[in-house]
């Protein structure tokens, strides 16, 4: 089901429902272990519809902000987004700007090294290219072209991964060119100023699905995406909302709604030794 015909009613239902409880219950995390008391802060780069995008009266929607307002509100929080580039994202949290990365950052052991992070929805990476544009059906076929991708993230690592790859291959490889978010790289795309935009498959499913471009090449380095913290006790709350959400159907609902994908494990957190 696509995500435009999720019922106003609904919406308003949960705020409603958010509220009311906001004013009832016990918050179920520490002051000290926030940012601002009583305040689930998250930080989002909204650039990636329909996970988390910005819509026309300058409301921020999609899944992932839809889900962290749900985690908010079973820990009796107020939500509260900081809308900032990626490459701020894990530099922000060490700061202690932020409580929560709620952008839908990949999983790896070398950033679970530096900060709590709970898998919880699987993607991969797609390659959109013009709907003009025919012959990439291949990641072969992406060799020589000059493609835009979000700078510091998954995705940049990937890219250049598949630039190593092709080159070891004996071809010419990529030309890579960065940008500071993916609506920048997708406008780069509509101006003809770059041949193709590295992105996630739901991202790039969506475009599609619109007929702003087609995607080329879908299903690349698949991986877990995570939600990331610097405390582990906050950490470890969200995990129980997460278990606890899978357990009445509500995440699955939510994920279905959008066709995204869910990961298989249990939502534990994984990070840095305690």
């Amino acid at each position: 089901m696509s995500f435009r015909i999720i019922s106003l009613a609904s919406a308003l239902l949960l705020s409603t429902a958010a509220s009311a409880l906001a004013q009832t219950c016990t918050p179920k995390v520490a002051d000290s272990e926030l940012v601002k008391p009583g305040t689930l802060v998250m930080s989002t780069n909204p650039t990636l519809p329909p996970l988390q995008f910005v819509d026309s009266t300058g409301e921020l929607k999609g899944m992932r902000v839809e889900l962290g307002k749900e985690i908010a509100k079973r820990l009796c929080l107020k939500p509260e987004y900081i809308r900032i580039e990626f490459s701020a994202m894990i530099p922000g949290l060490q700061a202690g700007r932020w409580d929560m990365i709620n952008t839908g950052i990949f999983f790896t052991p070398e950033r679970a090294a530096v900060m709590q992070m709970i898998p919880y929805e699987d993607q991969a990476i797609s390659v959109s290219v013009a709907t003009s544009n025919k012959a990439v059906k291949t990641k072969e076929d992406l060799d020589g072209m000059r493609i835009g991708v979000e700078i510091g993230g998954f995705e940049e690592t990937k890219t250049r991964a598949l630039d190593k790859e092709l080159k070891d291959a004996g071809k010419k490889g990529l030309i890579i060119q960065t940008f500071d978010n993916f609506a920048l790289a997708y406008q780069a795309l509509r101006a003809g100023q770059v041949e193709g935009v590295v992105s996630i498959d739901g991202v790039a499913k969506e475009y599609d699905a619109r007929g702003d471009f087609r995607r080329a090449v879908s299903g690349l380095y698949p991986a877990p995406v995570a939600v990331a913290f610097k405390s582990a006790p906050l950490a470890d709350a969200v995990s129980a909302v997460f278990q606890e959400m899978k357990a009445d159907g509500s995440l699955g609902k939510l994920f279905e709604t959008y066709g995204m994908p869910m990961v298989a494990g249990d939502y534990s957190v994984k990070g840095p030794k305690r």
